[in-house]
């Protein structure tokens, strides 16, 4: 059982929903994502996504892509973020999940990918264009050294598809929750209740809600239909916005306490037996 598992084990003793921080590595520097990382860490997120910056990413909006090709000016390389990930894992045990398109790993080489992730810490991957049939090696690979490989689901999948990535997911499973790229919106898309207590009702896995997410009531309002939200875009533009270390802190803490409060809002409140006896 790795961290990821862990962490949900726990949350879910503690009746729970999730709250899992994307930030992209490098953007502006590396020392910047590290430090950033402690911030999240302190101010409630349970799971970090680290994003792996490439030219052309699938799905990416405007916010998320800036800040890759800005951090690809940087220098920035997937060997690079795997260290980085170990110099964290000199601090924290806080569950790590890389998000990369396929090209990347595929020149880094798959085995080497995992091989090198593991031994630095990390616990799992999102490959948003590498679908499980055309990533099958990779995945059985991944599965052998107990590396979790993470899914997207959507509002267009099909009940087949569903069946198909609710099969082969590890740690827990991607709703994204618009047919559209990321970034901040205003409210959550009609329609996504239903679809996602359908999945809910066949998953074994975690299911949590990504891509428009910005605020606490959003945050709510998302965890109260899912087991916890993925904040993205909002992060990483409080990054773009605040160059000031400090001042960077100060406004991603306070953002992700506030998304934290959402999520805590939206968890189920123990009965009186469960406060008084812990079940």
């Amino acid at each position: 059982m790795n961290r990821i598992e862990n962490r949900f084990k726990e949350l879910k003793s503690k009746r729970q929903k999730a709250l899992v921080a994307f930030i992209t590595a490098g953007d502006p520097d590396m020392e910047t994502t590290e430090r950033v990382f402690g911030v999240l860490e302190k101010n409630g997120a349970d799971l970090v996504e680290i994003g792996v910056p490439f030219t052309d990413p699938l799905a990416d909006g405007p916010v998320i892509l800036q800040s890759a090709l800005r951090s690809l000016d940087a220098g920035t390389t997937l060997e690079k973020i795997i260290k980085l990930v170990g110099d964290i894992r000199k601090k924290s045990q806080l569950p790590i999940v890389l998000m990369s398109s396929y090209n990347p790993i595929f020149v880094y080489g798959d085995k080497r990918f995992i091989d090198d992730a593991l031994e630095a810490g990390v616990d799992g991957a999102i490959i948003p264009d590498l679908p499980p049939e055309e990533g099958k090696d990779l995945a059985a690979y991944a599965q052998e050294k107990e590396f979790s490989m993470i899914y997207l689901l959507a509002p267009t999948s099909t009940p087949k598809r569903v069946e198909r990535v609710l099969k082969q997911s590890d740690g827990f499973i991607y709703y994204i929750s618009i047919t559209g790229v990321t970034g901040v919106r205003s409210s959550l898309a009609e329609g996504i209740e239903e679809k996602v207590a359908k999945i809910r009702e066949k998953a074994e896995l975690p299911v949590l809600i990504g891509f428009g997410i910005s605020d606490q009531e959003q945050a709510k309002k998302a965890a109260e239909i899912s087991d916890g939200v993925i904040v993205g875009s909002a992060l990483v533009k409080t990054i773009q916005e605040n160059p000031d270390p400090q001042t960077c802190d100060e406004k991603v803490g306070a953002l992700i306490a506030d998304l934290k409060n959402g999520v805590m809002e939206a968890s189920p409140k123990p009965s009186f037996f469960q406060r008084i006896f812990g079940f």
